[in-house]
């Protein structure tokens, strides 16, 4: 059945402020992608009800032991992936506490897999690899919330017991029926039509980005607004570390230094000694 303007997702109708982009000098361009981007951050507001909820699900899983799980394929598994990596290094946990799956495996970061997404088994097959329990949390993010790939993933965490969080930018599709909880921020049309690496990228980059980081806030990886958890692993993280314990104790550079040596560079420890006045 041929599709109607009532039927087709929000995020693939042509946008009306963007129309004759192609005729447009460089300076307008720009300034339609930065209007259309001012968008995102209101619509990702209005779901920070459902987030508050996300996120409460997120901390009492992982404290029972749980994972965090991302789902995804193309943009949205790119961008999974890339908030799961960062989560180590800031807030000094498991590798294994974050983890994220994406379509078409490690080819599919650096080159477009796009068949990989089509595959209702693919995605409960990979993440049956990663041998989902009830304990665990899956996000499953597909800018359409149709991608089948995300669609079986999320179906086969529900069948583990797992908690399911879908994240997209379509209400009213499978994901949102599939998942316990929906996040879907309202971006609307792309200046590119289609074009969902835009505006559903980059709030779904934004929400994942609290998702992770209140997380990591909640479980006690965070003092003050400080990242006590910091890896230690070149010259700019060490700087970084040093720096924190000075403007969190008032210590100065060399007794920063020595804390975080004695400490084996854990930046929260040496803190603890620092105010403790432990040696």
């Amino acid at each position: 059945m041929k599709e109607t303007q009532r039927t087709i997702r929000p995020t693939e109708l042509r946008n009306p402020r963007s129309r004759g982009l192609d005729r447009k000098s460089t300076r307008d361009i720009l300034r339609i992608i930065n209007r259309e981007d001012a968008e995102v951050a209101r619509a990702v507001a209005r779901e920070i009800p459902v987030l508050v909820r996300a996120v409460d699900v997120i901390v009492g899983a992982l404290k029972s032991g749980g994972r965090l799980i991302y789902v995804g394929a193309g943009t949205s598994g790119r961008l999974a992936t890339l908030d799961a990596a960062e989560i180590p290094p800031t807030f000094g946990v498991s590798v294994k506490l974050v983890q994220a799956v994406i379509a078409g495996g490690r080819r599919a970061l650096t080159d477009a897999v796009e068949g990989a997404e089509d595959s209702l088994k693919a995605g409960a097959r990979d993440l049956r690899a990663k041998r989902v329990m009830s304990r665990d949390v899956v996000v499953g993010i597909t800018a359409s919330g149709t991608t089948p790939y995300v669609l079986g993933a999320l179906k086969h965490a529900r069948r583990c017991g797992a908690m399911t969080i879908a994240l997209t930018a379509n209400r009213g599709t499978p994901a949102m029926r599939v998942a316990r909880i929906a996040i879907a921020p309202q971006t609307g049309p792309e200046v590119v039509t289609g074009s969902t690496r835009m505006k559903a990228g980059t709030a779904q980059k934004m929400v994942l980005n609290m998702l992770s980081t209140a997380t990591m806030v909640r479980l006690g990886r965070v003092y003050d607004n400080w990242m006590i958890g910091v890896a230690q692993t070149n010259r700019k993280l060490r700087a970084r570390g040093a720096r924190i314990l000075q403007e969190a104790t008032g210590a100065s550079v060399s007794e920063s230094r020595r804390a975080l040596r004695q400490a084996g560079d854990d930046v929260g420890r040496a803190m603890e000694r620092l105010k403790k006045g432990l040696t």
